[in-house]
């Protein structure tokens, strides 16, 4: 597996079952909502914040569907469509800025 791949994956898979507040982003509410309990409020908050600033509003909703359907981001991943491809690369690299600034 890719670096970037690996971050993305580790993003998903250290989020927390926490209520979303009103203000927070698709990305920072799937995060609240998920049941990963490595993770923390302050990660979740950090992980909206990479978002916001390297996804538009459109692909964090699209995004934030891998919580609730990890089989669509691996679906999206394998996609022949340019459009998939060009969602997974910003996707990847949303992944590994996260990895970067929100790791500990």
């Amino acid at each position: 597996m890719q670096k970037p791949m690996i971050a993305a994956v580790l993003v998903l898979l250290l989020l927390p079952m926490i209520p979303a507040p009103a203000s927070a982003g698709p990305i920072e509410s799937a995060c609240l909502r998920s049941d990963r309990p490595q993770a923390t409020r302050a990660l979740c908050r950090c992980i909206g914040a990479v978002a916001s600033q390297t996804l538009t509003r459109s692909e964090q909703r699209r995004a934030a569907r891998f919580f609730r359907d990890p089989q669509l981001a691996q679906d999206i991943r394998m996609s022949r469509s340019a459009r998939d491809n060009e969602f997974w690369a910003r996707y990847r690299a949303f992944g590994a800025a996260a990895e970067t600034r929100c790791s500990g």
